[in-house]
């Protein structure tokens, strides 16, 4: 008996020292203990190198927009009947001068309503493991698109600009963005979308038409709101001969004026509106 309490005794102390190892560490097959490799390594110089190898897609790039009017015309998505009833409602109240906001209260463009109507310039980064474009407009304009290889994540977690991976095919781009929230826009005007409802899977193929003409092959499955799959191009510019610089744009600065207070302090002083947010016409003295 005394001899299987000492057993029982080795075989928790055992089990007490695994628990205490780090959760990075693992114990290989003869028994010794090894680090895990960090899920986020640090870059190495090959990779720093390798990104000079990479398309030059530096400066700043702005939207065609009369190429996105013009598909407005000749590439409209195919809506299932209801919402090509309210597509069509949209576009003619926007003839009409009576643009319905589909963006609204400072929210984000969100994808793919960014890469589809947006008016405003971006910036793309390239980092060893991953592709960031930057947006001036709203302040939230983030789209971080790994390139280390992983996948999308198990929770499902749904954001604004969803979740984006890609790998690099040759000069091209490929980047499959799900999780994106089932509020957000696919929108074909400032003035005509509706919320894409879930389950929507974008694909882009993004890459140099010209050496400075971009273009961004898009595949959108919205199956509740789209009959099938839409293919659509977006097309942006930059131009080398003239300085840009994408700028901070804080959209719910507006709803805010400066003022300094009684102590001194430079102070954000909220508008007030009306309950259909019109700002309440100054007082005539």
């Amino acid at each position: 008996m005394q001899r299987a309490a000492v057993t029982i005794s080795a075989m928790v102390l055992s089990m007490l020292a695994l628990a205490a190892l780090p959760a990075s560490a693992q114990v290989t097959a003869e028994g010794a203990t090894k680090e895990k490799p960090p899920q986020n390594p640090p870059p190495t110089a090959k990779d720093w190198a390798d990104i000079a190898k990479l398309p030059d897609w530096s400066g700043v790039w702005n939207p065609k927009i009369t190429d996105q009017d013009k598909q407005v015309q000749t590439n409209m998505p195919p809506w299932k009947p209801k919402y090509a009833a309210i597509i069509k409602q949209q576009l003619a109240e926007e003839k009409a001068g009576r643009p319905a906001p589909i963006v609204v209260s400072c929210l984000p463009e969100a994808m793919p309503a960014w890469m589809l109507i947006s008016h405003n310039a971006m910036e793309i980064l390239f980092t060893p493991g991953r592709v960031t474009m930057l947006g001036e407009s709203d302040g939230n304009r983030l789209r971080r698109i790994y390139t280390d290889g992983r996948g999308h994540p198990e929770d499902g977690e749904e954001t604004f600009h969803g979740h984006s991976i890609g790998h690099w095919e040759g000069d091209t781009l490929v980047v499959e963005t799900v999780n994106v929230k089932p509020q957000t826009m696919l929108a074909v005007s400032e003035a005509a979308g509706v919320p894409n409802n879930g389950r929507m899977r974008i694909i882009e193929r993004i890459h140099l038409a010209e050496p400075d003409v971009l273009h961004d092959d898009l595949e959108i499955e919205a199956p509740a709101v789209l009959e099938k799959p839409w293919k659509t191009t977006r097309i942006f510019f930059r131009q080398r001969a003239r300085k840009f610089d994408i700028v901070e744009g804080v959209c719910l600065e507006g709803n805010y004026t400066e003022r300094v207070d009684n102590d001194g302090n430079h102070v954000f002083v909220e508008i007030k509106r009306e309950a259909m947010g019109n700002i309440y016409a100054p007082r005539r003295e």
